[in-house]
């Protein structure tokens, strides 16, 4: 009985030994995400999949989250290892302003990568040729509270107007559409990544203009504002808006919990931009991975790890 107990003790010894010597350092990290009909989602599980193929022992479990300002209090409560959010919104968690000037300030995160372009767009009716012009007119700058409130805010300010100057609508980027459509509003802000669905289901019936935010103006906002970014909306991803329009945009941005390792997050920005045809064939976001953008709209601390890489590159 004891030869038999000592062989199965020392089979089982050499087991732990095996799993050890070939998944030793094992990482999974918590990816928060968005919701599960969002680009967040879908994006970052393209990503996931790459990079978890590029990176020895490292595996994601990415979750659906309510976004932005969630992912960053599920990083910061170390309820998650890595996010997606917009850039503006983790600079007003990194200032304790804005959409976080209850909370106040919050720690415990890093930039990592900017991935993509949120544009901000400001559709009106074809008889509205300008920002300048919104002065009086019914115009609709997202649900309450919204990201993309604060930045029609920034955008009017940047153009000498308060919301005071513009009779103000809070409606959801589906409803902006209908209520133009319906002649209920003039005009309407969205940031999302553009085409956006509901401007082009919207100009398939209406003709629309996207109004530009022109270098004068574009530079004083990112002046007073340095997450935005200048963005020109293509000629043709509206019908009737055959030109290429200036606008600004956000950026959509991973960030990381300060915890994590160096050289791991060093390995993952590295795979992220290496592997962008690939993440691109999983997702069409994936073509606008450029590391130049990705540090431009960052304005908070880059994690030690990520930093090391656009060093390395000349980016930064």
């Amino acid at each position: 009985m004891k030869k038999k107990t000592s062989i199965i003790l020392a089979m089982m010894l050499t087991v732990v030994m095996v799993l050890a010597g070939c998944g030793g350092g094992k990482v999974t990290l918590k990816m928060a995400t968005g919701g599960t009909t969002g680009t967040y989602y879908a994006y970052s599980g393209a990503v996931s999949q790459v990079l978890s193929s590029k990176i020895q022992n490292l595996s994601f479990d990415v979750q659906s989250t309510g976004a932005s300002k969630a992912n960053i209090f599920l990083v910061a409560d170390k309820e998650a290892d890595i996010a997606i959010v917009q850039n503006d919104v983790m600079y007003y968690a990194y200032k304790g302003i804005d959409l976080f000037a209850d909370e106040g300030a919050v720690e415990g995160f890093s930039a990592m990568a900017g991935c993509y372009a949120e544009v901000c767009q400001i559709v009106s009716k074809s008889n509205i040729t300008s920002i300048e012009e919104l002065r009086g007119k019914r115009v609709s700058v997202g649900d309450i509270g919204s990201g993309c409130e604060f930045n029609a805010r920034q955008i009017l300010e940047a153009y000498g107007m308060t919301f005071d100057d513009i009779q103000v609508n809070n409606l959801s980027f589906a409803d902006s559409a209908s209520a133009l459509k319906d002649d209920k509003i003039d005009a309407f802000f969205c940031v999302a990544g553009a085409p956006t669905t509901a401007i082009v289901e919207l100009a398939t019936s209406n003709p629309i203009n996207i109004l530009e935010v022109d270098d004068v103006h574009a530079a004083k906002l990112i002046a007073d504002y340095p997450f935005y970014t200048k963005f020109n909306v293509p000629g043709g991803a509206y019908k009737g808006v055959d030109k290429d329009v200036q606008t600004v945009a956000v950026v959509a941005t991973y960030i990381v919990s300060n915890d994590l390792d160096e050289k791991l997050v060093y390995e993952m920005t590295k795979a992220l931009f290496e592997n962008k045809d690939e993440i691109a064939k999983a997702h069409p976001k994936g073509a606008e991975l450029d590391p130049k953008y990705a540090v431009s709209g960052i304005s908070i601390p880059i994690h030690p790890g990520a930093l090391k890489y656009y060093q390395e590159i000349g980016v930064r």
